[in-house]
């Protein structure tokens, strides 16, 4: 009776490397409509800054023009731009919140 030889020779799995997601800024911009006060409140409603964080943010984009509020993965940064957003159209404010890819 002959006995068959199988192949045993495996292969190794490849490893997928994954690249990690892209990352995009948030931004908000200056204008001369909104309130000091409505901004430190969407740094802290949407993006999780401490009142004296959102202060110095706050004053950055007063100054400066614009700020960067925090950067995420692109379905994240959408979302907050999204939420900022609808935030300051409901309570009348021109407040303009984009995003930019690193």
């Amino acid at each position: 009776m002959a006995i068959k030889q199988q192949s045993s020779s495996v292969l190794a799995p490849e490893r997928a490397k994954t690249k990690p997601p892209r990352m995009y800024k948030v931004i908000l911009f200056n204008d001369d409509y909104t309130t000091m006060d409505f901004v430190i409140e969407v740094l802290q409603r949407f993006f999780a800054m401490n009142r004296e964080r959102a202060l110095q943010t706050m004053l950055k984009v007063h100054s400066e023009g614009s700020a960067v509020c925090g950067i995420y993965s692109l379905d994240i940064a959408e979302t907050k731009v999204a939420q900022v957003s609808a935030f300051a159209k409901q309570h009348g404010h021109p407040l303009r919140c984009g995003m930019e890819g690193m």
